[in-house]
């Protein structure tokens, strides 16, 4: 008969392979952290250009859609593209876009909210919805 000691103690084969598996566990954790950092490092750099380059020089009305420049209560679009983290943080807090009033301010932000996929600054906008650890 065998000494019941012995199984309690795993083999060494099976000991080094949950060794190995814990090591490579732990080399995934540390590769993704970083991956997860630099992807909300982008997200804060992103930037929104309002309309899309397609449609420059259009006008942004109050619904937040691109309409004939000089439109009667449509916005010029802003001087530069929107950049994310203050798309966030109008979103977040429900303020206003830094250098713009309250209406233009929600006009634009309803443009960027409006986006749809294939248009730039989609994939922008759509990063700032990801929830956030």
């Amino acid at each position: 008969m065998s000494d019941p000691a012995d199984h309690d103690q795993p083999s060494q084969p099976q000991r080094r392979r949950a060794l190995r598996i814990g090591a490579v566990g732990a080399v995934a954790v540390v590769s993704i952290r970083p991956a997860m950092a630099q992807a909300y490092g982008s997200v804060l750099t992103c930037e929104v250009p309002v309309p899309d380059p397609g449609r420059a020089g259009s006008y942004i009305d109050a619904a937040g859609k691109v309409v004939p420049a000089g439109t009667k209560g449509a916005f010029a679009p802003p001087g530069r593209p929107l950049k994310g983290e203050d798309i966030r943080r109008a979103l977040a807090a429900g303020g206003t876009l830094p250098g713009v009033d309250y209406e233009r301010s929600r006009a634009y932000l309803k443009y960027v909210q409006n986006l749809r996929s294939g248009t730039t600054g989609f994939t922008c906008f759509a990063s700032l919805q990801m929830p956030r650890r």
